[in-house]
């Protein structure tokens, strides 16, 4: 099979979906596969109808096993994955993966690599581990389903990053938020080439590449509520991904002429329930937001801190205290220094003191929130004082203006200043 790619600005029609995904089998003797699709966070990706279409094409044929990359997130529900997947794929059939325990190294992306793609900010080697599952010689085929969206540690999600740290292991996960983060997000949301993605492609290239994988990219956006996927992007070459990224860069970065005073965003309640996911909220507009502006997050479903308890314990020891106190706290504290993607996050979650954080939950607490360095507002009064309805829709008209600015999905994209932002390559 050659490499498929379609885009489309009206977006790609399910027939047209069918088809692509029935050319990318043409050709294989498939008689056990591997399907890799995101978990439910990322359900405007347009991966669980493709993980659906190609349930639908092989079950007759050949075992077909899924594994959600859920990297440090929870494992799926029954529920979930119907809701994602759809009702045809049994939940019998779901794998579930386990960064701590389920892992075997496979390789190294050596230290003298990481400091020169780092500029000597980290100079860590970093092991690269694998999910058991995908080392099993008897899959014929390992499809990695996901969307190229503006990210916070890789620059541009998926590709790579879907196997290495969706379905990878502590180093991996580890160390890259740690490169990023040491490198500063400002320099990689929405950029190619990052620090980490060239970390990405050393193991690529070098290490897993022998795995029998295909990956299925697209590039969506959302129209009245639904999906819209604009590209689709099928093969195993990086040129794909470069492509996607190009697209995803055109419609999922949005940029303002001036910073903005007052952003408000709302979290889905059934697919935002950590921090750990929830802070999207902070990285995706943090380069738009005022000197001195607020960030009020409405999150109706955040009931806890991290997605993993040990991450979960760390944030409320160590709690988003700036870049600065958690790298000196790093060097002090073994278990923070075991766990440096927590770390990581703790850097990220914070503003550094340029602009104020306030979450609006309903089930953590007022002291828990205030405990790790946010302000608190109750979510009914945040809704009374904001004009926001309870489904997420704001019934005020400044709506896009400089002085307030509604974000009902922020892992949908990403917004900048014009200023701070330029489009291409990581530099």
């Amino acid at each position: 099979m050659g490499n498929i790619t379609i885009e489309s600005s009206e977006g790609i029609n399910e027939k047209t979906l069918k088809e692509a995904l029935f050319k990318s089998l043409d050709g294989k003797n498939l008689k056990k596969v591997l399907l890799i699709p995101p978990d439910i966070t990322r359900q405007h990706s347009g991966a669980g109808l493709i993980c659906s279409i190609y349930y639908s094409l092989l079950k007759n044929y050949c075992q077909i096993d899924i594994m959600p990359a859920v990297g440090t997130h929870d494992p799926l529900s029954e529920t979930e994955c119907r809701e994602f997947y759809g009702s045809e794929i049994p939940f019998s059939s779901i794998l579930v993966h386990n960064w701590r325990n389920d892992i075997v190294k496979v390789g190294e992306v050596p230290a003298d690599y990481i400091s020169t793609v780092s500029g000597g900010l980290w100079n860590n080697p970093i092991d690269v581990e694998l999910n058991k599952r995908l080392l099993d010689s008897s899959y014929d085929l390992i499809l990695s389903i996901g969307q190229v969206v503006p990210h916070e540690i890789a620059g541009m999600a998926n590709y790579s990053k879907n196997i290495l740290v969706g379905c990878g292991g502590s180093s991996m996960i580890n160390q890259t938020h740690m490169l990023g983060a040491v490198c500063g997000m400002e320099n990689i949301m929405g950029k190619d080439h990052t620090p980490v993605r060239k970390v990405f492609d050393f193991a690529e290239q070098n290490i897993i590449s022998n795995l029998p994988l295909i990956y299925v990219l697209t590039v969506t956006t959302q129209s009245n509520n639904s999906t819209v996927i604009n590209g689709l992007y099928i093969g195993r070459d990086r040129q794909l991904f470069e492509s996607a990224a190009a697209l995803s860069q055109k419609l999922n970065i949005t940029l303002l002429d001036k910073p903005v005073q007052n952003i408000l965003v709302w979290l889905d309640q059934q697919k935002y329930k950590s921090t750990w996911l929830g802070n999207k909220a902070i990285y995706r507009t943090r380069m738009t937001i005022a000197d001195g502006g607020e960030l009020v997050i409405f999150a109706p479903g955040i009931k806890k801190f991290g997605e993993d308890p040990e991450n979960d314990r760390l944030i409320r020891k160590y709690g988003y205290t700036g870049t600065k106190k958690i790298l000196e706290l790093c060097t002090k504290y073994k278990d923070l220094e075991e766990n440096l993607s927590a770390a990581a996050h703790l850097i990220h979650g914070s503003s550094d003191g340029r602009f104020s954080i306030t979450y609006c939950t309903k089930e953590l607490s007022k002291a828990e929130v205030e405990s790790v360095g946010f302000n608190y507002m109750p979510f009914e009064t945040a809704l009374a004082k904001y004009g926001i309805s309870q489904e997420g829709i704001p019934q005020y008209t400044q709506q896009n203006s400089n002085d307030i600015l509604f974000i009902n999905n922020p892992a949908t994209g990403l917004w900048a200043c014009a200023d701070k932002f330029h489009f291409g390559a990581c530099p």
